[in-house]
Formats: structure tokens, sequence, C-alpha cells
């Protein structure tokens, strides 16, 4: 069989709060999430067996194989779908690890709409999704990689109409551990941060067809709850905030996940990419990204 390719979107939290911690000791979160137009690249080429090759300039970061999120996904596949196609993986890595825009995830959910594709099995084929959910909090939403509320641990996705949104993305190239961030937040099991009167005066977000200004001003309202604990962890964060802040023509400058990514949405693409350029000249060593949004 031909390589198949697939693209692993970078995911970004235009917001991000967390409800609280269940008793079982995950977070319930609520977050609008948007997928970027930077991305991984994985193919497959179908076969007997299952191998993951890396190349590109951040192939260094992923680690071992068997550890690789696309490993997993794969394996799992493999114990719902009898007599399931696997083959060798080769991962073109782009993206930070470890950063907050899901690369990982977006890795995975690209592999299995990869061996869907090899299989015949459609992308809401239930051992896909059920496995999409073991994977990992964030695989369910990259799987299709369209705009969305995401609540609950990432199994419950409503889509949303995104105008474009120009954007520039920074990581200054220090990973920060989900669960660090997690941990420094300090919830105790079972414990609510947002209340029912919190819940009951949530904005309802813009109705299709609205502009960017309007989205700017309704996710404005809605912070990501975990910024503040991630900058303890890795203060960094806070010069890149300050670095998109200070930019021409910033609109909304934010976290995206547990970090260290931030990003920032501009009126236009000229404002987006100029900023870029001189975040770029003022931190050569850090990750910096102008796109879009959507």
């Amino acid at each position: 069989m031909q390589e198949l390719i697939q693209e692993g979107r970078a995911k970004v939290n235009l917001t991000l709060r967390v409800v609280g911690r269940r008793v079982d000791g995950y977070h319930d979160l609520e977050s609008v999430v948007a997928f970027a137009d930077c991305a991984d690249s994985l193919s497959l080429t179908p076969g007997a067996g299952l191998h993951l090759a890396t190349s590109g300039p951040l192939a260094q970061a992923c680690g071992e194989p068997e550890d690789n999120l696309v490993f997993k996904a794969a394996q799992l596949l493999s114990e719902r779908v009898p007599g399931l196609v696997l083959g060798d993986f080769t991962l073109d890595k782009m993206l930070p690890v470890a950063a907050g825009i899901g690369g990982g995830s977006a890795d995975a959910a690209a592999a299995l709409r990869l061996l869907a594709q090899a299989n015949g099995l459609a992308l809401d084929d239930p051992r896909l999704i059920e496995v999409a959910r073991l994977t990992g909090a964030d695989v369910p939403v990259c799987l299709n990689s369209n705009a969305c509320v995401m609540t609950g641990v990432g199994e419950t996705l409503m889509p949303l109409s995104l105008p474009k949104m120009p954007c520039v993305m920074v990581n200054p190239r220090v990973p920060v551990a989900t669960a660090d961030v997690f941990k420094a937040l300090g919830l105790r099991n079972g414990q609510l941060l947002v209340g029912a009167t919190d819940v009951l005066r949530t904005p309802g977000w813009p109705e299709d067809g609205a502009s960017l200004e309007d989205w700017v001003e309704a996710l404005a309202a809605v912070s990501n709850d975990l910024e503040e604990p991630a900058m303890r962890i890795q203060p960094v964060i806070g010069e890149v905030l300050a670095a998109l802040s200070a930019s021409n023509g910033a609109w909304l400058v934010r976290m995206s996940g547990s970090g260290a990514t931030c990003f920032a949405i501009y009126e236009n693409t000229a404002d987006a990419r100029r900023a870029a350029q001189q975040i770029q000249t003022d931190h050569p060593g850090w990750w910096v990204h102008a796109g879009i949004l959507s």
C-alpha cells in the first residue's frame, strides 16, 4: 500500500477554566479550543508490525518511540480491532513538546486518522473514539481538529464557528509538565473551583458569522486558570506574555493550555507578521510562529 500522510495541527486554548477536581483526581475543564496552521507531519506506510521513526528539527525531543502517543494510540486500537493493519510511521516533528499546544495529542490523533484510512474505519467508529479518550485528554478534540468548546476531561465537544484569527504563537523552548501545573493549582479531590453562580454567569459565545472583534471581546472575559500556577513553575512565561503584550496591534494575549506557549490575536496578518519578526529578533532562542487560528 502507498504512503499515507496526515497533519497534526497545533491546538490552542483560547480560554481555559478549571471547574474543579473530581473525586477520582481528574480535573473538569471548560475551554474554547482553536487550531493553528502550524503542524507536525505524520506518515504511515501500511504493513506488518508497528514502527515509529522521527525526523525534523525537534525530533530529539520526542523521546523513545515506545513512549510516544502515536505508538500508544496504535497499540490501543490494535487491541480493539481484530486484524488491524499497522505499519511504519514517520513523524516529522515541528511543534515544541510539553508546550500546551497538544503536539503529542495531535500526533496521536493523526495516527488514528491514518489507521482509520488504512483499515476502512469511520472516524466516528466507537472503538476509535474510545482509543482517543484513553490515549490522552486532548486527543478527542484533535481527532477532527475543529474549533469547539471542550468540557469535562476533554470528552464533550460542542462545535463553534470561529472567524479566522491572525495570531502569533511563542514558546520559550522550556517544557512544562501538565501534571506539575495542576499540582501547583492545588485543588483537592472533590474540590470545586467554579460555583453554580459562576456557571450561570458564564457569557454565551458569539453566534455564527460574528466578527473577530466580537470574539476577542467575548474571549477577554474568560481567562486561563492555569496561567498563574504555570508562571510559578516557569517564570519565563511572564516574559513571553510581556513580549506579546508589548507588540503593536495585539488585541488579546494569553497562555495556551498548561504552557509554556503563549499567543496573541491581532486585527490583521500584517500586524501579526511584524510582531513575530520583532519578537524573533529580540529573542532568537524562542520558537515563534505567525499564522492563523480557526
